[in-house]
């Protein structure tokens, strides 16, 4: 089977409390010749690195990337010492993911709240580790650091990937990452205007803007799939996003700002006992179904799964290099990857790399 590497999915997609799952979705994806898995972090049962080495043990080819994990939970010595253990066990196929996070958990937690400025000194010390360098006397951003190193004899080229939905932190992205992961539920003009802040970053670097792998990042929730099954993985992961940080993806599509007001006003959003996609009922569900503006959750790949192949296959004219196809196991998504080989352009994505932050 041909291997597709500019399809990728997010491992334990939404919330699970079975990390084992992975295992499975780590074979079928490579069963399916998917191109590699992104893992997403969150503080009960999804530490990052966990999942990251359970994925590379668990493959020998599917690339493997966090996606994404934040600087100031880790030592910087000790997120180095993840990405050289897990470079080093795929043989290559881990890119390391960052994320800026969200200020209010991070104000609970007692942490420092994330800057660009302290991503890019972070970026720049773990680049340096890699590559067998000693930091000696570090007073910036990122902190104070006397002395670090990992081993002098270490030339690591381990990939830097960057999660970011804002066009001021895609632009940071393109100048300082070698990948950028955009967000769920981008309309077709906000995907084009995203990958064009990226390239316009990397251009302001003086870098390549063709350098930087952009990621799309799809829900694929084909109508194979149960009809409940599709509102929680539809509607109400849309809601839970809009539950965090809505007024930053409505504004980044530019849409109606009075919708989202009207949404935050109805019983099943003001009634939610945590975030919707885990929590809400199937009743719920229907009503957050017709409650959320049809515009919005029409940024998706929905209906049979030729017409989701097709809306996969669209985002590469839109400029992304690669897709996520979010939301669904592997397994689901095995109608959707046999209709997109039936129209993958041939020889359009040869010589792809398996590493998720590398595109050549």
């Amino acid at each position: 089977m041909d291997r597709l590497d500019e399809v990728g999915f997010y491992g334990l997609a939404g919330h699970s409390a079975t990390p084992r799952d992975l295992l499975g979705e780590v074979a079928d994806a490579e069963r399916l010749g998917m191109g590699s898995v992104f893992l997403s972090e969150r503080f009960n049962v999804k530490d990052a690195a966990v999942l990251s080495g359970a994925a590379g043990a668990a493959s020998t080819t599917l690339g493997i990337a966090t996606a994404a994990t934040n600087h100031n939970t880790r030592h910087p010595l000790v997120t180095a010492t993840f990405g050289t253990s897990m470079h080093r066990l795929t043989g290559g196929r881990f890119a390391l993911g960052l994320g800026r996070g969200f200020d209010a958990l991070f104000d609970v937690m007692g942490l420092p709240r994330v800057t660009m400025a302290q991503l890019e000194d972070v970026i720049g010390i773990l680049r340096r580790l890699w590559h067998g360098e000693a930091v000696v006397g570090h007073d910036g951003p990122a902190g104070r650091f006397p002395y670090l190193q990992q081993d002098p004899g270490f030339d690591e080229d381990i990939p830097v990937v960057f999660t970011a939905i804002g066009m001021r932190t895609l632009e940071f992205a393109g100048g300082v990452a070698d990948g950028v992961v955009l967000h769920t539920f981008l309309s077709d003009e906000t995907l084009e205007r995203s990958v064009a802040a990226v390239r316009l970053g990397a251009e302001k670097a003086g870098r390549d803007p063709a350098s930087v792998r952009v990621w799309s990042v799809l829900a694929t929730i084909g109508d194979h799939l149960d009809e409940d099954l599709r509102r929680r993985k539809l509607a109400g992961r849309l809601a839970t996003y809009l539950q965090g940080y809505g007024d930053l993806l409505v504004r980044v599509n530019g849409w109606d700002a009075a919708e989202l007001d009207r949404v935050r006003a109805s019983d099943v959003m003001r009634g939610a006992r945590g975030a919707l996609d885990a929590t809400a009922t199937p009743d719920e569900l229907r009503a957050l179904d017709e409650v959320l503006p049809a515009e919005w959750l029409a940024a998706s790949a929905t209906g049979s799964p030729e017409a989701c192949a097709a809306r996969v296959l669209a985002q590469f004219d839109c400029g992304a290099d690669s897709v996520i196809m979010h939301g669904a196991t592997p397994a689901e998504l095995e109608p959707v990857l046999d209709a997109y080989r039936a129209i993958r352009p041939a020889g359009r994505f040869d010589g792809l790399p398996a590493n998720p932050g590398r595109i050549r």
